[in-house]
């Protein structure tokens, strides 16, 4: 206890410092009766929470109340600010840590390289071994745009820059006019922030969306993942048989839906896929220009002093570089020949850049893979002359950064709903006089029609019929990545996902789309050049997604078009849907059942299975740790190839800062090679599944008895959560309905779980559970009480799912969440509902408190608990303003800065829970 207080320490100290920075500030900008009162709220909420006082508590709660609207504002602000200072003292620690576990010479984590590479020893693995099992691995994580990142880039780039200088004055060589410099430094930045504003005053667009998704490449992806692949490769060269360093693939590629997911986003067009597409591009040439001008300064090798291949000389003598000065100077000519190429690539492809002009024309590269040869022409001749060293540093990191990110930066997936794909088609063919009346088809119809489309080469389109605008739209965004892939390549776009995927004749619209733009070539046995990926997420698509497979094979024409990818078949299996149509328990475990099934149905047609994982970032949408996520997947799921979306704030939690960023890249590696060397069934856990397949009975019909089948379930729940003012926020492009409808059914997952969060309630994490738990104890006895406790300690995927539901019971507080029912004018209903969510809540703990032996929640992580802990008591103001700024607003409050306040607390706490949505 003492030794973890010891280490924590430092962690208090800094969380310290940036609180009374904060409050100096607060001081200087609003005045000292301003700071008085935000340092006595914030004395009264600590007595309160930490010492359950009941009298500060009272004392709290009418100190906020009679807050004027202005005062109101300027609490949630810098209780906001708080949490995001608290953010980055928690991050810095992690890091901070992770170096004395390095620096201690401790065992290191599995989840790190280092960690994999440790084990690896110990099990006997020599480098020929190694080398082989990683060339299979391919780690895709998926950035999204959905709207659950709530803070700013200007925000954000200020909390970076806090970090930074945070890390300045914990450097153990720091002198103190340098501590006294770093803290003045951060006494600036914080007064930035405090005079930035926290929430967007327009909604965001899809061009914003683009710029902020790419701000993570600069922050982290960029020099993370070739820096990940030469480490790994350095640490194969080090194991028992190696005879030289090997040279693997790129095991990680990062993905975007950024610009080219449409699914109910109408403002995703054409235009703003080519907009994506020349903003990666600019920032691939960006860092790449930036890197070859580095090379330059870096390598002024004189040739009289130095080997050169020929290879290399002809190189420098392509260079349009005269100068007197370097003509001894063969890499630097090169290099400067390699700079101007780029110049001229980027200049063909319409991409502005913001590196110097080179020095005179050259041809432009035809591709990504002619620039790599030349780098790898420079690569061959320093090793050639003795200068491998050399070639180990900036340039070894280029080259793996170019096999990664191409011309293209990211592969963007393309996105629509299979809704919106029958219309274009039905459209086309009656246009085509194919077929009149295509939507009235049954599906055997609809398979044989679509079957003729793919094996004919005339397109449908012609330019003489008169189409919808849903149609052209359409049309023109199948036009323009036909248009991408040949000017970037096949690595711009490889997917096209297809959300609502219930049928084969889903996947075949998809094909005969492809076809007319040239993506899918035509015949009995037709190719194609992209994966049509089908997306299940309802409970039902779950179930039946193993039989619809099974059928996509059985066709002729789809199995040509696998074979022509390679005998791979990518399927991608929606979390945060099947959470809001099953629940918590069902959404789990119907998803592991549909891997399963799947594993067993490509295992027989002879097809590799890729599974693309659409998690959330809170656990109601398949968030949590992705390390044991991956670890708690069916055994033989992970084939060495994961993809796996990233999705709102959670990017900035991982990715935000490099070191941060490194580790999560590290851990979906390590996890993606445990679960692909663990492909064996596991023994004794089919006993498992028909206690599961109980749990989640009992878990869906709870839990759908109260979402669906409640009276006044949908107004309680608008009425009693922010709901209404979270989709007013300007944080995403997308509406939070996919309809013009109040039903819970058209909600957008999102905000569904973003609402309960703000409230402090999380049910789409958790609820069910005790219901499920509760029905089987008292049907099995003893027994099965055991039996649940083993499961828990034997299974990965029942441990996980209930870890996951232990850090969102931590995260619940439903003292605070009864005060939201305040909210709703019919109180009587008020009253019911929530009698019936504090009673599944209580049966839930107690059922998780009872199969793993604890009395506390996150008993097996500490740290969390600690975060926790530590920020409650910050979180208490901000969700008691929020509800009486509510009631300001819905009572007819129509004062801006009232729903500016609201807006603010939304911000305040998605920040302190940090996986809110």
């Amino acid at each position: 206890m003492n030794d973890r207080h010891d280490k924590d320490a430092r962690l208090a100290e800094d969380i310290r410092l940036l609180g009374r920075l904060l409050g100096d500030t607060i001081r200087a900008y609003e005045g000292e009766a301003e700071f008085v009162q935000i340092e006595e709220i914030r004395r009264l909420a600590v007595a309160s929470r930490r010492l359950e006082d009941t009298a500060s508590r009272e004392e709290l709660a009418r100190t906020l109340d009679a807050l004027t609207t202005d005062q109101a504002v300027a609490v949630v602000r810098a209780f906001s600010y708080f949490s995001l200072l608290a953010n980055i003292a928690e991050d810095r620690h992690h890091i901070r840590r992770s170096r004395d576990i390095r620096r201690e010479g401790a065992r290191p984590l599995p989840s790190t390289v280092r960690g994999l590479f440790v084990e690896a020893r110990d099990a006997g693995i020599d480098a020929g071994e190694a080398a082989a099992k990683l060339a299979r691995v391919r780690v895709h994580p998926v950035l999204t745009a959905h709207p659950t990142e709530v803070q700013r880039k200007s925000t954000l780039d200020c909390q970076l820059s806090i970090a930074e200088w945070l890390a300045r004055i914990d450097a153990a060589d720091a002198l103190p006019e340098e501590i006294e410099a770093a803290t003045t430094q951060l006494r600036r930045l914080i007064a930035t922030l405090w005079q930035t504003r926290m929430i967007r005053a327009v909604k965001l667009g899809v061009r914003d969306e683009i710029e902020n998704a790419l701000a993570y490449f600069n922050y982290t992806f960029i020099e993370a993942v070739p820096a990940i692949v030469a480490d790994i490769e350095d640490r194969v060269a080090s194991l028992p048989g190696a005879t030289a360093r090997p040279k693997l693939p790129p095991l990680i590629r990062v993905g975007s839906w950024v610009g080219g997911d449409r699914d109910g986003n109408p403002f995703v067009t054409a235009e703003m896929l080519d907009h994506a597409f020349r903003r990666q591009g600019e920032v691939a040439f960006d860092h790449y220009l930036g890197e070859v001008h580095a090379l330059g300064a870096e390598l002024p090798l004189s040739g009289l002093l130095t080997h050169a291949t020929p290879a290399l000389a002809g190189l420098a003598d392509q260079s349009p570089d005269r100068s007197p000065h370097r003509q001894d100077e063969p890499y630097r000519r090169a290099l400067t020949g390699i700079y101007a190429r780029l110049a001229a690539s980027a200049e063909a492809l319409g991409l502005r850049h913001q590196r110097r002009t080179a020095v005179g024309s050259a041809q432009p590269y035809g591709d990504a893979a002619a620039f790599i040869a030349d780098l790898d022409v420079i690569d061959a001749s320093l090793r050639g002359g003795g200068s491998g060293l050399l070639a180990d540093g900036r340039l070894r990191v280029l080259r793996k950064a170019a096999e990664a990110f191409g011309f293209h930066l990211a592969t963007l997936d393309l996105r629509q709903n299979s809704e919106v794909h029958e219309a274009v088609v039905e459209e086309l063919l009656r246009e085509a006089e194919v077929a009149r009346d295509y939507a009235s088809l049954d599906e055997a119809g609809r398979q044989r029609l679509l079957l003729a489309e793919l094996d004919n080469p005339r397109p449908l389109r012609s330019p003489f019929a008169r189409y919808s605008e849903l149609a052209l739209g359409e049309l023109a965004i199948f036009e323009a990545a036909a248009l991408a892939r040949r000017r970037l390549g096949p690595d711009a776009i490889r997917q096209y996902v297809i959300s609502k995927t219930d049928s084969v004749s889903d996947l075949l619209e998809v094909a005969v789309l492809l076809k007319e733009v040239g993506l899918v070539t035509p015949g009995a046995q037709p190719a194609s050049q992209l994966q049509i990926v089908p997306l299940f997420e309802t409970i039902g698509d779950l179930r039946r997604a193993p039989e619809t497979m099974r059928a996509w094979f059985a066709l002729p024409a789809a199995r040509a078009m696998v074979r022509s990818l390679g005998d791979v078949q990518e399927v991608m299996l929606g979390y945060s849907d099947s959470n809001k149509d099953g629940g918590y328990v069902t959404s789990n475990w119907e998803l592991y059942k549909a891997e399963t099934a799947l594993v067993q149905e490509f295992r027989s047609a002879g097809v590799r299975l890729r599974f693309f994982h659409g998690r959330g970032g809170t656990v109601g949408r398949g968030g949590g740790p992705s390390f044991d996520a991956i670890l708690a997947q069916p055994p033989g799921s992970v084939q060495g190839e994961l993809r796996l979306t990233e999705q709102g704030e959670v990017i900035a939690s991982k990715y935000a800062n490099r070191e941060i960023g490194r580790r999560n890249l590290e851990a979906l590696l390590a996890a993606t090679v445990r679960a692909t060397l663990d492909d064996a069934p596991h023994a004794g856990h089919e006993g498992f599944h028909a206690v599961m397949e109980e749990l989640s009975r009992d878990a869906m019909a709870a839990y759908r008895d109260l979402v669906y089948g409640t009276d006044g379930f949908v107004e309680y729940f608008r009425g009693t959560t922010p709901i209404v003012e979270i989709a007013e926020l300007n944080i995403g492009s997308r509406p939070a309905s996919r309809k013009k409808s109040p039903a819970i059914e058209d909600l957008r997952a999102i905000p569904w779980v973003f609402s309960w969060a703000q409230c402090r309630v999380m049910l789409p994490g958790w609820f069910g559970f005790g219901a499920a738990a509760t029905a089987f104890v008292a049907r099995r006895g003893d027994a099965g009480r055991e039996l649940l406790a083993k499961m828990w300690r034997e299974w990965p995927f029942f441990r996980t799912m209930l870890s996951n539901l232990d850090m969102l019971l931590a995260k619940t507080d439903l003292a605070v969440a009864e005060r939201y029912k305040e909210l709703l004018a019919d109180r009587r209903l008020a009253d019911a509902i929530f009698g019936r969510i504090r009673g599944e809540f209580d049966a839930t703990v107690a059922a998780l408190f009872q199969i793993t032996g604890e009395k506390a929640f996150l008993a097996a992580n500490p740290s969390l608990a600690r975060s926790i802990r530590n920020r409650f008591p910050y979180l208490d103001p901000l969700n008691h303003l929020q509800l009486e700024l509510l009631k300001r607003h819905r009572a007819g409050g129509a004062e801006e800065r009232v729903k500016s306040g609201i807006h603010l607390s939304i911000n305040g706490l998605a920040a302190g829970l940090r996986n809110s949505g």
